[in-house]
């Protein structure tokens, strides 16, 4: 996994590779994930999981159970809590929709729903239990394709409707509070039969969408152009498929629970489980030292973890919930399927005129997710079309609910767009680099739809180095002159992609006390999911403080150990929000130190840097060292060690920082830097492969993945993730899918062996990364998020390479399998069925 981006010469510590804390807990085993605790007295649950699609509890008869020895409690949907609004940090109140997704329900509207939960002494009398308890079903109608669902008269995944549709807020007057946040409205919705003949000819039907929006004459951009495409392509249902299932262990002491689980976000797990379990904030510990992937599936914890903390209650006593393999694919939550048709005119230099853009979105049966909207917002910035108008319908499905998972709606975008895009450069006789380049954004690129008259903008833009640079290090222009050219049975494709996602946002807290020990003790409220952010991003704090890293020491992953607001770990968030936040808590550091040092030593705080441990004259001269200046720290109080808090930083972090206080010198502050734009990171993606067209199989022999990520802060950690994206895009392209029962609603596909992730067996043969190391302009160290950006192009590439080797004519959608291939090559067109889910 080579590395050719030279080390940061400004920094000592930023851009450099070290060893991060839990690296030896986790190679020898030493690391504790949820599953490994255990407690005095502790009991085992199980799940009783919906057969049935689609379905209406009338009676539950557990009296047999309850009969058996060893048999202490059972949960139904009747003991939880009603869903609770929630508030967000700027106040405003956020509606619960009381539709979403339950650990328990009486209404299973998918197969493998949880409907009840039993506790008992170990997991084979719970799972007895399971088997005594007779639950009557009633069949409801079901669906599992949202195509079918949209055709008139088709059926409805919920008895009250089939697609979500946003509700715009009122308008805010001058001076009031935002109106609370409703969830949409479910409705019903069903094309024409007309618009279904378009089916026949393989292409999405053009029926009324539900939202969208337009920027520029699409009409007359098309009219105006050199080549019109008007391609369908359709991507898979995706499970997480994380490593560490969401298995949960709580229990209640002196009133408060305690609850071990994965997350992606440490501290802001802590409100979604006080608001799951309708109690104060207060009165959540939540334990998550090391989680075992997330991949957007675990962003504050999961839902389900409510089942064991409310059988704890029940019973008084420690209850662990471990979730199979097979539960996980049911309640793990999933990728959503796109249906999409790009229209998309070009001029005869590549530019892209016009683009209209038409997506399906397979939601699954409860809380609508974004992917519809983002991919049209990330094809937007990426390809910086002249004019754009996307529209969509979010579909409800009885399959597993959807959430994020890396780069929601961005990858089903990209892998939507690139193909069109690699067509359109085969038939105008361009380079693929080319026609990407023209069309990249670059600077204050603007994007989607115009808000108060205007586009929106990114803070900067260098997807065109990017792509240089690639070009030149993959050797392009080398490669392109032999592929597509058969050596026997085999043949040889490149591909090449770009791809994005959002890379980071603004106003989290940090929090750390300088002890009269010399130590820097750090707070971490970042979740620790396996990216090596938890601890990155705290190298700030030791770089402009001048101190070495071993002498800093980071408390992570109990929130009983005062830790501070931070942003959630999802939306490749972290490394870009939390910069600023060791920034701005490190620059109140500073600050304190100037002040301490002028008080004690004379002159104005401005005399005084601080470097090498100490605080002294600049040019030299009197000083002191940072453990006297956290001891002179106490003696002061105030602000100094705490006594005396910012206003503005959050309430959470003011519970952690009155903790700290009089330990030292407190820094506590809240990241209010300037930031113009919206923060997004970009990934140039070149690959080789090599097919068989006697037994459509392929290997990728080369891969390179290029991103434009700003400042790199820890170079073996970005590259780790900019591969292991790369290597999930991969997977969507290579075999990753769903497959149901079209007739009964029934998952096929349940298990790692149906649906499983790239293995090692599966990777490029060559796989490279770089990075262009251009500091962002708009955040004090510059640097962005790069979980998400790389996992469109890995997809994307895969499948331009696959179209340079075999032509145009053999995918119409996501995975490309060699029966597919051979099949297609057969029959000289596409063989798979154009549109149908789930296949």
């Amino acid at each position: 996994m080579p590395n050719v981006t030279p080390p940061n010469a400004k920094y000592k510590l930023i851009g450099k590779n070290y060893t991060t804390g839990d690296l030896y807990a986790k190679v020898t085993g030493k690391a504790k994930y949820a599953e490994d605790y255990r407690a005095d007295g502790m009991l085992f649950c199980k799940l009783a999981l919906s057969p049935m699609p689609h379905a209406r509890v009338r009676s539950i008869d557990a009296s047999a159970a309850m009969a058996m020895p060893g048999v202490k409690a059972i949960l139904t949907a009747n003991d939880l809590p009603a869903p609770a609004d929630s508030i967000n940090d700027n106040g405003t109140v956020i509606k619960a929709n009381p539709r979403g997704f339950l650990a328990l329900t009486n209404e299973p509207l998918f197969q493998g729903q949880p409907i009840l939960a039993v506790a008992a002494v170990d997991e084979l009398t719970a799972a007895e239990a399971i088997e005594k308890i007779k639950i009557d079903l009633e069949p409801l109608p079901f669906v599992v394709d949202p195509l079918v669902s949209l055709r008139p008269g088709g059926p409805n995944a919920r008895t009250d409707g089939n697609v979500w549709v946003r509700v715009p807020p009122p308008p805010v007057k001058p001076g009031e509070k935002p109106p609370a946040v409703t969830p949409p409205e479910l409705r019903t919705h069903k094309w024409t039969k007309e618009d279904f003949e378009e089916v026949k000819s393989g292409r999405l039907p053009l029926g009324k969408e539900t939202e969208e929006w337009h920027v520029g004459d699409v009409e007359a951009g098309l009219k105006n152009a050199a080549l019109v495409l008007d391609e369908t392509f359709v991507t898979p249902n995706t499970s997480h498929q994380c490593l560490e299932t969401r298995s949960t262990m709580a229990y209640w002491q002196n009133g408060k629970v305690y609850v071990h689980t994965g997350t992606q976000s440490t501290a802001q797990t802590v409100p979604a489980i006080a608001r799951w379990l309708g109690i104060d904030v207060a009165n959540v510990v939540f334990i998550s030292e090391y989680t075992g992937g997330g991949f957007g599936s675990k962003i504050t914890g999961d839902i389900t973890l409510v089942i064991p903390a409310l059988l704890a209650k029940k019973t008084g006593a420690p209850v662990m919930m471990r979730i199979s393999r097979e539960e996980e694919n049911a309640i793990g939550r999933a990728r959503p399927s796109l249906h999409g048709r790009m229209k998309v005119g070009f001029s005869k230099e590549g530019r892209i005129t016009a683009l209209d853009m038409f997506v399906v979105c397979d939601n699954g049966p409860y809380d609508m997710v974004g992917d519809a909207f983002s991919s049209g917002r990330i094809v937007s910035v990426l390809y910086q079309p002249q004019a754009m108008r996307w529209r969509g319908v979010t579909v409800l499905t009885n399959t597993p609910p959807r959430t994020s998972q890396s780069s929601p709606g961005g990858m089903q975008g990209i892998a939507l767009m690139e193909p069109v895009l690699a067509k359109a450069a085969r038939k105008l006789g361009l380079d693929q680099v080319a026609i990407r380049r023209i069309n990249a954004p670059e600077g204050k690129a603007p994007f989607g739809p115009l808000v108060a008259g205007k586009q929106q903008y990114a803070t900067s833009a260098f997807i065109k180095e990017a792509l240089d640079r690639g070009a030149e290090q993959f050797k392009w222009n080398e490669r392109k002159v032999n592929t597509g050219k058969r050596n026997g049975s085999k043949v040889r494709g490149v591909g090449v992609s770009i791809s994005s996602y959002s890379g980071g946002t603004v106003g989290f807290d940090g929090l750390f006390v300088i002890k009269p020990d010399g130590h820097i003790y750090i707070q971490s409220g970042v979740g620790n999911l396996g990216t090596e952010s938890w601890t990155d991003v705290h190298r700030v704090v030791a770089e402009l403080l001048g101190v070495p890293w071993e002498k800093c020491d980071l408390t992570w992953g109990n929130t009983s150990k005062n830790l501070p607001w931070t942003c959630p770990s999802g939306g490749s968030q972290t490394t870009h929000a939390m910069t600023r936040a060791a920034h701005a808590v490190t620059s109140d550091a500073i600050m304190k130190l100037q002040q301490i040092a002028a008080k004690d030593l004379g002159g104005k705080p401005e005399d005084y840097v601080v470097a090498n441990e100490r605080v002294a004259r600049k040019g030299g001269g009197a000083g002191m060292t940072l453990a006297h200046a956290a001891q002179r720290a106490i003696q002061l109080g105030g602000i100094y060690d705490g006594h005396e808090l910012p206003a503005d930083i959050n309430k959470f972090t003011v519970v952690s920082a009155t903790a700290l206080t009089g330990q030292g010198l407190l820094a506590v502050a809240k990241d209010k830097y300037p930031h113009d734009g919206n923060t997004f990171s970009f990934v140039a993606t070149f690959a080789e492969i090599e097919a068989d067209v006697e037994t459509g199989q392929y290997h990728i022999l080369d891969f390179l993945a290029y991103a434009d990520v700003g400042t790199v802060l820890h170079p073996r950690a970005l590259g780790g993730q900019i591969l292991g994206r790369s290597i999930l895009g991969i997977g969507h392209t290579i075999g990753q899918k769903w497959v149901y029962d079209q007739h009964y609603g029934l998952a096929l596909s349940r298990r790692f062996h149906h649906t499983k992730p790239p293995t090692i067996l599966d990777i490029p043969n060559k796989l490279e990364w770089a990075a262009v190391e251009i500091a962002d302009p708009e955040t004090p160290i510059g640097a962005r998020g790069i979980g998400e950006p790389p996992v469109g192009g890995g997809c994307a590439a895969i499948l331009n390479a696959l179209s340079d080797a075999f032509g145009d004519e053999v995918f119409r959608r996501a995975p490309v399998t060699s029966d597919v291939i051979l099949a297609s090559l057969e029959l000289g067109k596409p063989a798979q069925d154009p549109l149908r889910s789930n296949i």
